[in-house]
C-alpha cells in the first residue's frame, strides 16, 4: 500500500531519503523543546493559593482533574490507534518523542497535585463522577476502542475513515479544542498576577501541544491527500459534524468548571473563546468557520493561529512550515527563553 498508511513491521526502517519533511522537522524542532517539569519552582505560587477563592481552588482542581488523566489517554489514542497503521520512520520519531511529552505533561501535572493542597483522590474521582466530564472521556473513548479492541483494516475504505476519525477525536478536539480551552483557563490566572509559575508550566505543555496539533493536522490532510476513496461529501459533513458535537460537550464543562464564575471570567466567556477554536480547527481543515465568533481573550493570542488554509478534500500541500529559527534559538535552553508568555496561541501553528 503506498502511502503513509500501512501495517508493515519490516516497512518504514529507513530514515533517509525522508519522504515526509514536514515530519522531521517536527521531530527535530520538539527535541530542541525539551524541558522537565522541576525546572519550574512551583511551591513559589502557595502563597497564591491560600488567598484565592473557593472558586478559584475548584476550577484549578477541576483543570488537574481532567487534565492528568486525559494525556494518558492520548498516549492510548497514539500508541494503539496512530502509530501502529503509520509506516514512514520519520512519523513514527515524531510520534515517540510526543508520547514521551504526553508522559511529561501527565508527570507536570502530578508536580501541581503533588504542590498544592489538593485531595488527590477526589481530583482523579472527578473525571468519573462529574458527568459532563466523563461524557467529554467517553467520545474519545468510542474512537479508541474502534482501533484496539476491534480489527481495523487500515486497507480498506472504512479503516481508512476510523483512523481519521480518532486523529480527529484527539487531535482536533482533545488537544487542538478541549486543552486549549483548559490552558486559557489556566493562564487567565496569570492576567490577575496570580500562580505565575504554574503559568510558566502551561506555557510549555502549550509549546508542545502546538507541535502535536501540527503533526495531526498534517497526518490527516496526508491521507486525505493520499486516498481518494476518502474524499466525499459525506465524510466531510461527519467530521464537521463532530467538532460541533465537541463543543457542545465543552459548553457544558465549562458550566461545571466555572458555576459561578470568577474575577474577569466565567462559562459565558469561556465558550466564546471554544467556539472561537473551533472555528480556527475547521479552517484549518478546509472548512468555513460556523460560528463566526471574535476572541474574547484577545490576550492569548497577538497574531491569528490559523494554518495555511488547504481545502479539506483538496489538499495540495501538507508541507506546513515549522519555525526553524525558534527552534535554533532555544540553544538547548529550556523552551521559555523564545515564548511570548502572555502569548500561547501566537506559538501554535505558523
Amino acid at each position: 500500500m503506498a502511502g503513509i498508511l500501512g501495517t508493515g513491521i519490516q516497512d518504514g526502517l529507513l530514515l533517509k531519503p525522508v519522504k515526509y519533511e514536514w515530519a522531521y522537522d517536527l521531530y527535530n524542532q520538539a527535541v530542541a523543546n525539551t524541558w522537565f517539569p522541576n525546572e519550574i519552582q512551583l511551591g513559589q505560587d502557595l502563597a497564591d493559593w491560600k488567598k484565592m477563592s473557593e472558586e478559584e481552588r475548584h476550577a484549578l482542581t477541576f483543570l488537574m482533574s481532567y487534565f492528568n488523566p486525559n494525556e494518558l489517554l492520548v498516549n492510548k489514542a497514539l500508541a494503539f490507534g496512530v502509530y501502529p497503521y503509520v509506516n514512514a520512520a520519520e512519523a513514527h520519531l515524531y510520534l515517540a518523542k510526543q508520547m514521551w511529552e504526553e508522559a511529561n505533561h501527565c508527570m507536570s501535572f502530578e508536580y501541581v497535585l503533588e504542590t498544592f493542597p489538593i485531595d488527590r483522590d477526589e481530583a482523579y474521582a472527578a473525571h468519573v463522577e462529574t458527568p459532563s466530564m466523563a461524557r467529554k472521556e467517553a467520545f474519545e473513548t468510542k474512537f479508541i476502542k474502534r482501533m484496539t479492541e476491534d480489527t481495523l483494516d487500515i486497507t480498506t475504505t472504512e479503516g481508512k475513515k476510523d483512523f481519521v476519525r480518532n486523529l480527529v477525536a484527539y487531535n482536533i478536539i482533545l488537544e487542538g479544542i478541549w486543552f486549549y480551552s483548559g490552558f486559557m483557563v489556566a493562564l487567565s490566572f496569570r492576567q490577575r498576577n496570580l500562580l505565575r509559575n504554574f503559568a510558566s508550566l502551561i506555557d510549555w505543555v502549550v509549546r508542545d501541544e502546538s507541535l502535536h496539533l501540527k503533526f495531526g493536522i498534517n497526518l490527516i490532510l496526508t491521507v486525505l491527500e493520499e486516498n481518494e476513496d476518502l474524499q466525499t461529501e459525506e465524510f466531510a459533513d461527519e467530521i464537521k459534524q463532530m467538532i460541533l458535537d465537541a463543543v457542545e460537550m465543552e459548553e457544558a464543562y465549562n458550566k461545571d468548571l466555572l458555576p459561578n464564575g470568577i474575577l474577569g471570567l466565567n462559562a459565558d466567556y469561556i465558550n466564546q473563546y471554544v467556539k472561537y477554536l473551533a472555528d480556527r480547527r475547521l479552517e484549518e481543515l478546509g472548512f468555513e468557520p460556523h460560528y463566526k465568533v471574535s476572541n474574547p481573550a484577545k490576550w492569548m493570542s497577538a497574531a491569528n493561529d490559523t494554518l495555511q488554509l488547504v481545502n479539506f478534500f483538496e489538499a495540495t500541500n501538507t508541507s506546513y512550515e515549522v519555525n526553524a529559527e525558534a527552534t535554533k534559538g532555544s540553544g538547548g535552553q529550556s523552551p521559555s527563553a523564545d515564548r511570548n508568555e502572555n502569548d500561547p496561541d501566537n506559538s501554535v501553528l505558523k
